[in-house]
């Protein structure tokens, strides 16, 4: 879980990941272009990406100031498995809410079954009680999951993942392992 955690912390490190895995690598202002990103967004997740192990600068490729951005071996596993995720996001229109930073941890928590709050913020090492809030209502709201609540006394509400959404958690799945 901590895997996705860190990978998803950036909302743009999967996209960067999927489009350098398509085009073989690529340079800054390809980047930004491509994604439709901010040059700043860019060089913090670039950064992060650089740091964690992911990616690298080309060395043999063109100007310094210019530097091209290549996948290293274990950048290009975990983005062969991103690629199929951001696809599937973009063509459900779900790339805004699915690439935040709690909502594919929290639909990977949520494959294994039904499962309450609590039990989720125990899985989630790191997540506050607001951040789980706004994700599953996010996610509620696109119809990633459902809410329940029963009708007992005290009431209590479990959450699961729609029908529709088990492909999404089988490529989460994929991600994380």
């Amino acid at each position: 879980m901590s895997t996705l955690v860190a990978l998803f912390h950036n909302r743009w490190s999967v996209p960067i990941l999927a489009e350098l895995h398509r085009q073989r690598g690529s340079r800054f202002v390809t980047l930004a272009r491509t994604l439709g990103m901010s040059r700043e967004s860019l060089r913090r997740t670039l950064a992060a990406l650089i740091e964690s192990g992911l990616v690298g600068r080309n060395p043999g490729y063109g100007h310094p100031l210019r530097p091209e951005y290549v996948l290293t071996t274990r950048g290009a596993r975990v983005a062969a498995r991103g690629e199929p995720l951001v696809e599937l996001l973009r063509d459900r229109g779900l790339e805004e809410v699915g690439l935040k930073k709690w909502s594919m941890p929290v639909v990977h928590a949520l494959s294994e079954g039904p499962i309450r709050f609590s039990e989720l913020r125990e899985r989630l090492e790191g997540i506050s009680p607001r951040a789980l809030t706004l994700a599953l209502k996010e996610l509620e709201a696109v119809g990633v999951i459902e809410r329940r609540v029963t009708d007992d006394y005290p009431p209590a509400t479990s959450y699961r993942l729609a029908a529709d959404a088990r492909p999404l958690a089988s490529l989460v799945g994929k991600l994380a392992g």
